[in-house]
């Protein structure tokens, strides 16, 4: 039995990314609990990771383990290999394609890990499912999830969205809820994203996070915020949700909403300016926080 008290638990699986743009094309190690996870442990967190690869990418784990992040590996046959395409300027747009799963991540793998909270980042629909949240909420952890490892289905190598019939069971177990402009006009039929944010939030979840091309908002305890995003070149898009759902929970076990959005905000920011998770300092952050958001960034 682990003993070890995580202050935030990130779910789903590892991918192996190809990422194709109008300017280049890059290789790079992927998965939402990949980019979550580095940033967080960046911001002085205790965090862990359950994921599924091949034991081939075994220098993945490798890499969270040196970066101070406990990793809790199942190996399976093969990794979980994207294709990531950005056909214009426009980083909501992108097209996206799988060449290979690895696999279902199962209560079992989370019965024993402690934490404060957890994220649900998985890609595809069937990777994490209800029963590893209610699994993780029988733990007293806070629970959020992102809704494209949901509404994503895997039809022959593309990945196609579709409607998701058990989405009011689900989100009724949710904390936090985590979506993009696209997703929530899939899901919620609604385009204006706070009337899709007040839909999400009828089905249960208290606190939305979504996601858009110019920043974050976030609407909590009847509120909503907003925070546009300051990237100094926009180089890294593929992660950017990730990255800032995963702040976004670390920094709401201490700050408010308000605070936390600003704190994903900026971490998601300076994470687009490269390929790759998020690796600048926390007095960069509070820097930038400074700059930016004219907030004063205590930690």
């Amino acid at each position: 039995m682990n003993q070890t008290k995580y202050d935030v638990l990130y779910v789903g699986n590892y991918t192996k990314d190809k990422i194709i743009t109008p300017t280049e094309t890059k290789f790079v190690d992927g998965g939402a609990i990949n980019y979550s996870a580095h940033a967080v442990v960046n911001l002085g967190f205790h965090v862990a990771v359950v994921t599924r690869l091949a034991r081939e990418d075994i220098g993945v784990v490798e890499k969270f383990q040196s970066a101070g992040i406990d990793c809790y590996p199942t190996y399976s046959p093969q990794s979980t290999t994207m294709l990531l395409e950005y056909p214009t300027a426009n980083p909501d747009i992108r097209n996206l394609s799988v060449s290979s799963i690895a696999g279902t991540i199962t209560p079992a793998a989370v019965q024993d890990i402690d934490s404060q909270a957890a994220v649900i980042g998985s890609s595809i629909r069937g990777e994490v499912g209800l029963d590893v949240i209610e699994a993780l909420q029988a733990k007293n952890m806070q629970v959020a999830a992102d809704m494209q490892g949901f509404v994503r289905v895997l039809r022959g190598k593309e990945l196609k969205y579709e409607p998701w019939e058990d989405m009011k069971i689900t989100l009724a177990h949710l904390n936090i809820l985590k979506s993009d402009a696209v997703e929530a006009e899939f899901l919620t039929g609604e385009a204006d994203i706070r009337k899709a944010a007040k839909i999400f939030a009828d089905m249960g979840p208290q606190e939305i996070v979504l996601t858009h091309k110019d920043g974050v908002l976030i609407y909590a305890l009847g509120e909503f915020h907003e925070f546009p995003f300051y990237p100094s070149q926009l180089i890294g898009r593929s992660g950017r949700g990730d990255t800032c759902i995963g702040t976004y929970v670390a920094m709401r076990l201490t700050k408010t909403p308000y605070e936390a959005g600003i704190w994903a905000a900026a971490v998601t920011s300076m994470k687009m300016e490269k390929l790759g998770p998020f690796d600048r300092t926390l007095s960069e952050v509070q820097a930038f926080i400074q700059k930016n958001y004219n907030h004063g960034s205590s930690f």
